[in-house]
């Protein structure tokens, strides 16, 4: 099946592709990032550890890895208006922390609203592009408190 858009053409900006590393224990990275996505206005109400799951379920021997849902109820409100509520398929934002070493944990987030516009599920309107700047400004002043 041929992709209707080249990945290989797409620039970290395209999807919104934030990266930050820590230097602390992973658990002490999954309080901090909580706590910094929290101050910046996004509620957590949907965190799990694939990383514990999959070790259990099928033996993965995989690093600490953490997904945190992240959601701001207005801009969550605002994208489900404006995309007749196909966004939802997409939530919550997730932020990932995981541990590429011990001691050093990697924060990953990509924007659901630039997805979801790459992925035709919303307008490139400018409706669309106020949410995705709005929530761009919220994401940024987190990752820039990390």
């Amino acid at each position: 099946m041929a992709l209707p858009i080249d990945p290989a053409a797409l620039e970290s900006g395209d999807i919104g592709e934030k990266r930050a590393t820590l230097e602390m224990d992973h658990e002490a990275a999954v309080e901090h990032v909580r706590s910094v996505f929290t101050e910046a206005g996004f509620g957590v109400p949907v965190e799990f550890s694939p990383s514990e799951l999959l070790n259990e379920k099928v033996d993965a021997d995989r690093d600490p890895y953490y997904v945190l849902g992240a959601c701001n109820p207005e801009m969550a409100d605002r994208a489900l208006d404006a995309t007749d509520d196909r966004i939802g398929a997409l939530f919550p934002c997730n932020v990932v922390i995981w541990e590429t070493a011990p001691g050093v944990q990697t924060v990953y987030h990509v924007s659901i609203m630039r997805a979801a516009r790459l992925l035709g599920m919303a307008p490139d309107d400018d409706v669309m592009a106020d949410i995705v700047a709005d929530t761009g400004e919220l994401v940024e002043e987190a990752f820039s408190n990390l």
